[in-house]
Protein backbone atom coordinates (compact mmCIF):
# COMPACT_ATOMS: atom_id res chain seq x y z
CA UNK A 1 0.00 0.00 0.00
CA UNK A 2 1.14 3.16 -0.93
CA UNK A 3 0.56 6.25 1.85
CA UNK A 4 1.26 9.77 0.61
CA UNK A 5 0.94 13.14 2.09
CA UNK A 6 2.63 16.88 1.50
CA UNK A 7 5.22 17.47 4.23
CA UNK A 8 6.10 21.59 4.73
CA UNK A 9 9.38 22.57 3.11
CA UNK A 10 11.15 23.31 6.23
CA UNK A 11 10.05 19.66 7.43
CA UNK A 12 11.71 18.05 4.66
CA UNK A 13 14.32 20.31 4.20
CA UNK A 14 15.28 19.83 7.98
CA UNK A 15 14.98 15.68 7.28
CA UNK A 16 17.38 15.87 4.68
CA UNK A 17 19.90 18.24 5.94
CA UNK A 18 20.37 15.62 8.99
CA UNK A 19 21.22 12.75 5.82
CA UNK A 20 17.79 11.06 5.50
CA UNK A 21 14.84 10.49 2.96
CA UNK A 22 11.98 12.25 4.37
CA UNK A 23 9.63 9.42 2.91
CA UNK A 24 12.34 6.82 5.34
CA UNK A 25 11.79 8.86 8.37
CA UNK A 26 8.02 9.22 8.28
CA UNK A 27 7.54 5.72 7.88
CA UNK A 28 9.96 4.46 10.64
CA UNK A 29 8.20 6.78 12.62
CA UNK A 30 4.81 5.99 11.60
CA UNK A 31 5.40 1.92 11.75
CA UNK A 32 6.93 2.57 15.51
CA UNK A 33 3.76 4.33 16.31
CA UNK A 34 1.73 1.51 15.18
CA UNK A 35 4.00 -1.24 17.26
CA UNK A 36 3.79 0.90 20.26
CA UNK A 37 -0.01 1.12 20.12
CA UNK A 38 -0.14 -2.82 19.87
CA UNK A 39 -1.44 -2.60 15.94
CA UNK A 40 1.35 -4.46 14.90
CA UNK A 41 4.00 -6.92 16.35
CA UNK A 42 7.93 -6.90 16.71
CA UNK A 43 7.90 -9.46 13.50
CA UNK A 44 5.39 -7.06 11.32
CA UNK A 45 7.54 -3.73 11.87
CA UNK A 46 10.97 -5.45 10.97
CA UNK A 47 9.52 -6.96 7.79
CA UNK A 48 7.64 -3.56 6.89
CA UNK A 49 11.23 -1.60 7.60
CA UNK A 50 13.75 -4.61 5.87
CA UNK A 51 15.49 -4.99 9.29
CA UNK A 52 16.79 -7.99 11.48
CA UNK A 53 15.27 -8.30 14.70
CA UNK A 54 18.36 -6.88 16.37
CA UNK A 55 18.33 -3.91 13.87
CA UNK A 56 14.51 -3.27 15.01
CA UNK A 57 15.45 -3.39 18.23
CA UNK A 58 17.73 -0.36 17.83
CA UNK A 59 15.07 1.23 16.15
CA UNK A 60 12.65 0.75 18.96
CA UNK A 61 15.59 1.83 21.66
CA UNK A 62 15.94 4.93 19.58
CA UNK A 63 12.61 5.84 19.82
CA UNK A 64 12.37 5.03 23.91
CA UNK A 65 9.96 2.08 22.71
CA UNK A 66 10.10 -0.76 25.38
CA UNK A 67 9.96 -4.17 23.50
CA UNK A 68 7.22 -6.37 24.19
CA UNK A 69 7.08 -9.48 22.93
CA UNK A 70 5.21 -12.37 23.04
CA UNK A 71 5.75 -16.27 23.39
CA UNK A 72 4.64 -17.04 20.31
CA UNK A 73 7.21 -14.34 18.69
CA UNK A 74 10.06 -15.49 20.78
CA UNK A 75 9.98 -19.48 19.69
CA UNK A 76 9.35 -17.69 16.28
CA UNK A 77 12.91 -16.15 16.29
CA UNK A 78 14.16 -19.23 17.85
CA UNK A 79 12.94 -21.38 15.26
CA UNK A 80 14.24 -18.96 12.63
CA UNK A 81 17.74 -19.24 14.31
CA UNK A 82 17.73 -22.61 14.97
CA UNK A 83 17.05 -23.08 10.76
CA UNK A 84 19.84 -20.51 10.10
CA UNK A 85 22.31 -22.47 11.86
CA UNK A 86 21.19 -26.07 10.45
CA UNK A 87 22.06 -24.60 6.89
Amino acid sequence: MTVSFDLPFEIENALRTGGRDPASVVKEAALVELYRRGAVTEHQLAEALGLSRMQVDAVLKLHDVPIDQTVDELRAELDSLHADRDR
